[in-house]
């Protein structure tokens, strides 16, 4: 045994204790602002339906829909790989899981539109489609066939169509009350914010919805779409999409990128309006970065090509689809939206792939880390976070199995779920 080290210090307790008696005031602060990932399964994507198109069996409609493309335009896996660029070794998994997630699960967020997608209708007409939204989906988690997540997108915080936008919000919220109470998935998607004000408006309308009904305060959250310049750059050149999160009150769950407006309010001219637009990843990078450590996830947007038309034209629309979403995701945004059935098997195609790739790898390396054994890559706390939380994804989405990751690591779903973040200890988060 070698000699023990003599220990001195030069400092009082005192000094230790005034350091950290001055730093009080932002150890609450950062507690508050960044409390981290919420520890709850992020969908891998937003399907949005337009209020009067939606019914009961809009779920069960878009997979039989997304099925019936796969058959028709790639009716077994060496097909739909080629097409794609699949791996061949990853071809049959990958199908394989794309199919039963067609089957069991195909949408697993679901956006009820009253906004673009709806458009100005009359007062009687808007009402009656919001009751009707709030019947049907209240209906649809009591037969257990609802997206795991669903809600609506209503009408802005602009002049113009404020009060309607309240209005609904109104009536498809009581609707969700009188039917049994408010869903567990329930989302409200706030579009074309521009001023944090408009933030806090909204935050005002849920307090009051809240207090009427003697809800717990915070129980009603909404995701922001940024679709203007100025929520990204602000008229006095901050970022105001940091400030619209502070606005929310801790509410916040998503940043949602809105490709096609906010391309427009720049001046992308049409035909080069797209998610990997240089103008587009701009805004992406400053809104993940004013979400990091907040709890608040950001989504990427969609494109409107659509996989329709003879084969070689749906062929190259889900080569489209399937490339931005495998973009996306090595970009960190987890989450996009899918606007037609087409769409869902480039979807989950793209991210199966993405996270059965590298699944071998990630389970190697976290597994190492766990047992301290190195290996050719020195990974650190941060890593193992990150590689925690892949994995996670992978399980949540119906990428990965439970059994299978747990057999190449030797952790179990709570050991990940320490791993990826501490809010997730305790947590149920219930997979596909």
């Amino acid at each position: 045994m070698g000699q023990q080290e003599k220990v001195a210090t030069s400092l009082a307790g005192a000094v230790s204790e005034e350091i950290s008696a001055s730093l009080t005031a932002v150890d609450a602060e950062l507690a508050r602002r960044y409390p981290g990932d919420p520890g709850t399964r992020q969908p891998v994507h937003t399907v949005y339906v337009p209020g009067d198109a939606f019914a009961a069996g809009t779920i069960r409609s878009w997979g039989d829909q997304a099925l019936e493309a796969l058959d028709e335009h790639a009716p077994d896996a060496a097909s739909f790989a080629a097409v794609l660029g699949i791996p061949g070794e990853l071809a049959g998994p990958v199908h394989d899981r794309v199919r039963a997630k067609l089957e069991r699960e195909p949408v697993e967020d679901l956006r009820i539109d009253f906004e673009d997608g709806y458009g100005p209708r009359p007062d009687a007409e808007e009402d009656a489609a919001a009751a009707r939204a709030a019947r049907l989906v209240s209906e649809a988690y009591a037969k257990g066939t609802a997206a795991p997540y669903t809600g609506i997108r209503m009408k802005c915080m602009e002049a113009a169509v404020r009060d309607r936008g309240i209005r609904t919000t109104d009536i498809f919220l009581t609707g969700l009350m009188r039917a049994g109470g408010l869903p567990d998935g329930l989302v409200l998607t706030l579009p074309k914010v521009t001023y944090p004000e408009q933030v806090t408006a909204f935050v005002r309308l849920l307090e009051a919805f809240e207090e009427a009904h003697g809800l717990p305060a915070g129980r009603l959250g909404f995701e922001i779409q940024i679709e203007t310049s100025q929520s990204i750059l602000a008229a006095d050149g901050t970022a105001a999409v940091a400030r619209m999160i502070d606005a929310a009150r801790g509410r916040a769950t998503g940043l949602h990128y809105g490709t096609f407006d906010y391309s427009a309010c720049v001046g992308v001219s049409a035909a080069y309006q797209a998610s990997d637009h240089p103008a587009a990843d701009h805004a992406k990078a400053v809104m993940q970065v004013a979400a990091a450590g907040t709890g608040v996830r950001v989504s990427d947007g969609s494109t409107n090509v659509l996989p329709v038309g003879p084969t070689d034209r749906v062929h190259e629309a889900w080569r489209l689809h399937y490339g931005l979403t495998r973009r996306a995701l090595a970009r960190a945004y987890y989450q996009g939206w899918d606007m037609h059935p087409g769409h869902l098997p480039t979807r989950y195609a793209a991210v199966y792939t993405f996270y059965r790739e590298g699944l071998e790898q990630a389970a190697a390396r976290l597994a190492a880390y766990v047992a301290k054994s190195g290996g050719d890559v020195m990974d650190e706390p941060a890593t193992a976070k990150a590689l925690s939380g892949y994995l996670l994804r992978g399980i949540d989405c119906g990428a990965l199995d439970t059994a299978e990751v747990a057999h190449l690591t030797g952790l179990t779903r709570a050991d990940l779920d320490a791993f990826a973040s501490p809010r997730r200890a305790g947590l149920t988060v219930t997979a596909p």
